[in-house]
């Protein structure tokens, strides 16, 4: 009998490999069948950390095999790289049970003329892992094409995308960039401080056995290091947020105040605007859109779980004429990228997102940002944010529409709060990177309406 958790992770892979699904709708769907929380945890670990490494498993695949992955069948690819993952780098898996369930998996797929191969492949992999053939680390000095075989086979990267940071930050900071990819995310909370401060949030968890410690940046984050707040009677009270650190501080750099009147443009699934809700002390008026049914419910219950009173849901599309006067004293687009910046919690995106996709996604966001900027009033903020590393969706959106705007300037230095600082650059935007700071790749950039020429 194969283990449920490799038969749900076989279930997932296979969903995200063809298309059909997403990483975190693929998961969703397979937990609802493994009614033990080890397993789901499992299935998870195995699934997140095949779509990481799959650059570097398909390439010692077909050094076994001798043929390319495209050779083979889809499915006997997908039971290939999942065992692989299990084999190399989870301790706990006993090879042989590995190998087996993996042999069963491809019978049961249909494939059984292609057992003898699996087996041979996955039982080579085991006894060399050690001495893989992957490219090895370049030495001081070596060449361009060198360090991107490195990056993008061995650290499991798209070549584009790894000599790209190679090109822009040098081999050290892309090197450190891939592995913190290749890392496991721990969960990272924010405390809802309309409802608790993060040291009683802190102890409430600890009570729970669940184990965090201060994100180092945000305020009012916190770091989980052992259990799973998710599972404890605290999940869905209201008093956390389930939000990545760079997020957290991107929702800082709003400055949204007691009484002000703010829009979030984009703002399912809510972390953002529950965030600025709290920082205005629930005094004010915080209008939140977002365009498609599901997201606003799914901003809708993330809302009424803060119990943020001061949140006017929209159903809108910013990309359109928004249905408001410029009349807000600070506007978040968090726009829709290409999440690049993102790789190590959302390992799917490296493989599915293509360059010749970044000019389309920067049209799609240049025209959000100009609809964004007519409804601030002059003197208001304009905050433009993605989690991207590519500046096609960052500085050069925002310097496009500078240049279009003349209504719209740069913010100075000190109009960023004084916590946030360290991430401005001197051109005045704001970036979290992963080679210098340890967090996700984040850009935003402040812009302030000077006078409304239109």
């Amino acid at each position: 009998m194969i283990a449920p958790a490799r038969q749900a992770a076989y279930d997932a892979l296979r969903a995200v490999t063809s298309r059909r699904a997403d990483l975190p709708s693929a998961l969703a769907r397979v937990r609802t069948s493994l009614p033990d929380e080890r397993d789901r945890a499992l299935a998870g670990e195995i699934v997140t950390g095949t779509l990481r490494w799959m650059g570097a498993f398909d390439h010692v695949i077909e050094a076994f095999a001798r043929r390319p992955v495209g050779k083979l069948d889809p499915e006997v690819v997908d039971v290939l790289r999942l065992t692989a993952f299990q084999l190399l780098h989870l301790d706990r898996v006993p090879a042989s049970a590995a190998v087996n369930d993996a042999v069963n998996l491809v019978r049961k797929a249909g494939k059984k003329s292609a057992s003898g191969l699996v087996n041979a492949v996955l039982r080579r992999i085991s006894r060399e892992r050690r001495t893989l053939p992957l490219p090895a680390r370049p030495e001081e000095g070596g060449t361009r094409d060198a360090a991107i075989a490195y990056l993008a086979t061995a650290l499991s990267h798209p070549a584009w995308l790894a000599a790209r940071w190679l090109d822009r930050y040098g081999f050290a900071a892309a090197e450190a960039w891939a592995q913190f990819d290749n890392a496991p995310a721990a969960l990272t909370l924010r405390t809802n401080t309309l409802a608790a401060n993060r040291d009683t949030l802190a102890a409430a968890l600890a009570a729970e056995g669940v184990t965090t410690e201060p994100t180092r940046f945000a305020p009012d984050g916190l770091v989980v290091r052992s259990g799973n707040p998710l599972l404890t009677p605290l999940a869905g009270s209201g008093r956390f947020v389930v939000q990545d650190e760079s997020s957290q501080l991107v929702a800082l750099l709003v400055g949204a105040r007691p009484g002000e009147t703010v829009l979030d443009a984009c703002a399912s699934p809510g972390g953002k605007t529950t965030a600025m809700a709290a920082m205005m002390e629930d005094a004010g008026r915080l209008v939140a859109l977002d365009v498609r049914s599901r997201r606003v419910a799914l901003l809708a219950r993330t809302v009424r779980e803060s119990a943020a009173s001061c949140v006017r849901l929209v159903q809108a599309d910013v990309s359109r004429a928004l249905p408001f006067r410029p009349a807000f004293d600070a506007v978040l687009l968090d726009a829709p990228c290409s999440g690049l910046g993102t790789l190590r919690r959302d390992p799917e995106i490296r493989w599915r997102r293509r360059l010749d996709e970044l000019p389309r996604l920067a049209g799609v966001q240049r025209a959000m940002l100009r609809e964004a900027a007519r409804v601030v009033k002059p003197g208001g903020r304009l905050i433009y944010a993605t989690c991207s590393s590519e500046p096609e969706e960052n500085e050069e959106v925002v310097e496009a529409v500078l240049k279009e705007d003349a209504s719209l300037q740069p913010a100075p230095a000190a109009a960023h709060p004084a916590a946030l600082q360290r991430f401005v650059s001197d051109a005045g935007y704001f970036q979290t990177t992963p080679f210098r700071d340890g967090l996700e790749g984040f850009f935003a950039a402040m812009l302030v309406k000077t006078k409304d020429l239109r």
